[in-house]
């Protein structure tokens, strides 16, 4: 019996001393400036991180090195992943949560294409199941991993100011499914209330895909129509991209995606 308890008493133990140690370089990690050099890289690559506060930009560099401690990057069809492209994705991806709690927890793994890659989709009618190829620049699958094209990651980093960056666009659906489901509803922040959330998305969502449907141009991408976790998704790109834009047509959704991110980029101007 004497021995049970014992090497039940080793156990806990080894699993207390592996729970302090990844806190602790968890700790770390987020204390972790980057260097002049990576700096320089994150500038060049992602113009949008220069118009960050700079009371934000410690804490980016910290999650950007827990970011980058956390995830394997891995080229596909002959990519070689380079540390510009580590930077470049790892800055928007802790753009998105500089200033939150939340923490993409599950994710280990990015897959990086050169360009546009071919994906296959599964669509249900009843017992009917159909299977067709599509070809993405981005994809997000629940609790990971991401796939991106490069080429358009690069392409949406450069230009900061369009609303369209596919690298946020693919993170955001990251972050609507720390939720358990990818369904446009995020977790709240602190003081935010789903039932106004649900309000406010819901109503901006139907005009939306009324206003797709009748061929009228609004801030909001026509691809947000798809679907509330793609409204959710674009509503996201445009928040950091062009955010007065956004303010200015869709002061609600701006607001309630300012508490959720704890971020107001219409002030980085």
């Amino acid at each position: 019996m004497w021995i049970f308890v014992t090497l039940l008493m080793l156990a806990v133990a080894v699993m207390g001393y592996r729970y302090w140690s990844k806190k602790q370089t968890r700790s770390r990690l987020l204390s972790t400036a980057l260097s002049d050099h990576q700096r320089t890289v994150i500038a060049t690559q992602v113009p949008l991180i220069l118009r960050l506060p700079t009371d934000l930009r410690g804490l980016l560099e910290g999650k950007v090195s827990l970011f980058l401690d956390q995830v394997e990057f891995i080229g596909c069809d002959g990519l070689e992943v380079t540390e510009e492209i580590e930077l470049s994705i790892s800055a928007q991806a802790c753009l998105l949560i500089v200033n939150s709690d939340l923490w993409y927890e599950a994710l280990t793994t990015i897959l990086i294409y050169p360009n546009a890659f071919k994906s296959r989709q599964r669509e249900y009618s009843g017992y009917v199941v159909t299977e067709k190829e599509i070809v993405r620049t981005g994809e997000s699958w629940a609790r990971g991993p991401v796939v991106l094209s490069w080429a358009h990651s690069l392409q949406g980093a450069m230009n900061d100011r369009d609303g369209h960056n596919v690298v946020l666009h693919e993170f955001a659906h990251q972050i609507d499914d720390l939720s358990g489901h990818t369904n446009g509803v995020p977790i709240m922040s602190d003081g935010q209330s789903f039932a106004e959330w649900e309000q406010v998305f819901l109503t901006a969502y139907n005009a939306h895909v009324r206003s797709v449907e009748n061929g009228l141009k609004t801030v909001i991408d026509a691809y947000g129509a798809e679907g509330h976790e793609e409204f959710f998704a674009v509503a996201v790109e445009v928040f950091f991209e062009r955010p007065l834009a956004l303010k200015n047509e869709l002061p609600n959704v701006y607001d309630q995606l300012a508490r959720l991110f704890r971020l107001d980029p219409v002030t980085w101007q």
